[in-house]
């Protein structure tokens, strides 16, 4: 039996697991590494969070991104994005290194077992564990306009189902949205001479700025403090303080959670935006319908006019809602008696453990109600591994046996591939 699964092996999987070893727990950790960013992402995106805000936890800080590129021959630089093929390359890298081995089987069901939970794999194994941390990412949360739903993939997608955007090669595409995903991924459609056009709700898009140098004087330093999410006070609360965070009252974290760093285009793309992508402001589709070469959407304008539009396929780059009912691999009694904020999404305590279900612990997007803004990026994956082991340690020492000796982590005989 484990004392700790991991379901999951994207930074936050592979952190805790990190974190989970070196406390000499027996720890499994399971799904394919990095699989978001290996698979979800087209070539030729970059990372928008800074470098040295981008590493995966270990508890000696040894495996960072910094040290993975200067292996390579790469300098990870403030104020230079890196491309998302390094970043995933980075987190095999410290899967190899700082993690035990993952196995790339998918967890399909998580249900209570004797003891803890047990976990079924895509092959028909059932492995069991004192405890189980979901570490899943953001696929299971694909937000998609309620207008745009029920049409056949080949006509509209989720931005995040694109590994690669050839297939859209003199083409005509709408990207809906107006973040990063959407204006990177227009940028990247443009460049490639598919005729695209974002489309996006707000009256006007908003862009980052270029981050002030790393270095400057300690004034600027003190007015707008860099954190590892953007410079000022504000935002180095989100991204260094997640455990203040969650002592807000619940209704002030939700707003915060849905509304702090929102939708807003990294200062590197808007030269390849602005020039080259007709961009709708204040618009939102209303209707759609498969028509020949493609989809007619209806399209209403700020003033409530309605319009159409034809193109021959939709992306959906609208981003992901985290909420409870979307946990799938969580059995049907586990889902439906899961603890829920005012938002939909799972709560959970000090240590990341569901309110509902000892033993059951939540990472990443799916906390960030609880934590703050800093959970939907990986920067936050730090916070998290240590805090969140600490909280596993505490649960096993509250039921039946002691935590193992530092240095006893390996899985049991019958769990290993």
């Amino acid at each position: 039996m484990y004392d700790l699964l991991v379901v999951g092996a994207g930074p936050y999987g592979l952190s805790i697991a990190s974190h989970a070893a070196a406390a000499g727990l027996r720890v499994g950790v399971f799904g394919r590494p990095m699989a978001s960013w290996r698979d979800h992402m087209p070539r030729g995106m970059f990372l928008k969070s800074e470098p040295w805000a981008s590493h995966l936890s270990d508890p000696e800080r040894r495996w960072r991104l910094d040290v993975y590129c200067a292996e390579q021959g790469m300098t990870a630089r403030h104020g230079e994005p890196i491309p998302v093929e390094v970043f995933a390359e980075y987190g095999l890298w410290f899967a190899r290194n700082a993690a035990p081995e993952v196995d790339e089987r998918m967890v399909t069901r998580v249900t209570r077992g004797a003891g803890g939970f047990e976990a079924v794999t895509d092959d028909g194994e059932t492995l069991s564990a004192r405890t189980v941390a979901l570490a899943v990412g953001v696929m299971p949360f694909l937000e998609v306009p309620a207008a745009l739903t029920g049409l056949d993939a080949s006509l509209v997608t989720h931005s995040s189902h694109h590994s690669d955007l050839d297939r859209f090669r003199d083409q005509d595409v709408t990207v809906v949205g107006g973040g990063q995903a959407a204006l990177e991924t227009a940028a990247l459609l443009a460049e490639q001479g598919t005729r695209v056009r974002v489309l996006a709700r707000s009256g006007q898009l908003c862009w980052n700025d270029v981050p002030p140098p790393w270095e400057r004087p300690w004034w600027r330093s003190a007015r707008s403090p860099h954190s590892g999410l953007g410079c000022g006070w504000r935002n180095w609360f989100y991204a260094e303080r997640p455990g203040l965070f969650r002592r807000l009252p619940e209704p002030t974290r939700a707003r915060i959670a849905a509304t702090a760093l929102g939708p807003a285009g990294a200062w590197w793309v808007r030269d390849r935006v602005e020039p080259a992508v007709e961009v709708l402001l204040g618009h939102e589709v209303a209707a759609a319908r498969a028509v020949p070469g493609g989809l007619r959407l209806d399209v209403t304008d700020a003033a409530g006019s309605l319009g159409t539009l034809e193109t021959g396929h939709v992306i959906a780059a609208t981003g992901f809602r985290a909420t409870a009912d979307r946990l799938g691999l969580l059995s049907a009694d586990l889902r439906t008696a899961l603890a829920t904020g005012a938002d939909g999404s799972p709560e959970v305590g000090r240590d990341f453990e569901s309110t509902s279900h000892p033993g059951l612990f939540l990472a990443g997007l799916a906390t960030a109600s609880g934590f703050g803004p800093a959970m939907r990026f990986v920067h936050g994956a730090t916070y998290t591994a240590g805090a969140l082991v600490r909280g596993v340690r505490r649960r096993l020492r509250s039921g039946p046996g002691l935590v193992p000796a530092p240095g006893r982590h390996e899985a049991p005989e019958t769990a290993r591939r």
